[in-house]
């Protein structure tokens, strides 16, 4: 028996009779700031205008973003099948902690294995029902939730987010190890911030020293570059992260497809 099948034996925990979701995609980094929230809010918007059922389950649970990404607010309810998702505009479902609370503002200040146990009835109360692709926002770090995750929910693939500073190959590489124990593909490594765009001659200007071969380092065949654009954070400070558009991810977009 595998490693992961050992962890899955003790640890598993199944969707609710109300819920099927097809494949779930964690979306990783080493540490915070760095735009893994909105890299998992455009690939959820962008598969579901693709006509895919897609579903973000948020577990950072002590640093909320997604509701706000996505304009969402109120509080979750319980139906007769389960807790009921939050919907976006383009029908995205959507659970996070920051929908339990009466003012999103607060924080919450609990212990790990509250914040644990909360994740796993995000993902076996809740009433999803038939999902093509739940998108996992995880907390920065190789630390208690993530190893809740990769041990409980049967995780097709990681997606690790980062940016172009010093520290990426250390944060890279370990976020690819942890992923390699837990064995759990890594799909890509996006790195967020990369460049800007001169807007009067179109030239791709780095604003950090080229660091591909420390992201090459960590053997990943996927490496997906994003320019750090003033429209698409106005956006996300709007609520409107479905109307980020980036071609960028398309070939990310389209191994994710045919997982």
């Amino acid at each position: 028996m595998s490693a992961r099948d050992e962890f899955r034996k003790q640890f598993a925990v199944e969707a609710n009779a109300h819920s099927k979701i097809k494949k779930i995609i964690a979306v990783v980094s080493g540490k915070g700031g760095v735009g893994k929230s909105f890299i998992t809010g455009v690939l959820a918007s962008s598969m579901q205008k693709k006509g895919y059922q897609c579903a973000v389950l948020d577990a950072d649970v002590t640093g909320a973003s997604i509701p706000h990404l996505f304009g969402l607010n109120g509080i979750l309810y319980a139906g007769d099948d389960g807790i009921i998702p939050a919907v976006t505009r383009t029908g995205v479902e959507v659970i996070s902690s920051n929908l339990l609370l009466d003012d999103p503002n607060k924080p919450i200040i609990w212990r790990s294995p509250m914040i644990n146990s909360i994740i796993k009835q995000f993902y076996s109360e809740a009433a999803w029902g038939e999902v093509d692709y739940m998108f996992i926002d995880m907390p920065p770090g190789t630390g208690d939730v993530p190893l809740t995750v990769f041990q409980s929910f049967p995780v097709d693939g990681v997606i690790i987010v980062t940016t172009p500073q010093d520290l990426v190959s250390m944060i890279v590489e370990k976020a690819v190890s942890m992923a390699d124990q837990m064995e759990v593909p890594v799909l890509a490594v996006v790195e967020n911030m990369s460049y800007v765009v001169c807007d009067d001659c179109g030239k791709k200007i780095e604003l950090f020293p080229n660091k591909d071969h420390l992201i090459r380092n960590a053997n990943v065949d996927t490496i997906v570059k994003l320019p750090l654009d003033p429209k698409n954070a106005a956006a996300c400070d709007d609520g409107n992260v479905e109307a980020v558009v980036l071609p960028e991810l398309n070939g990310l977009i389209e191994k994710i497809r045919n997982l």
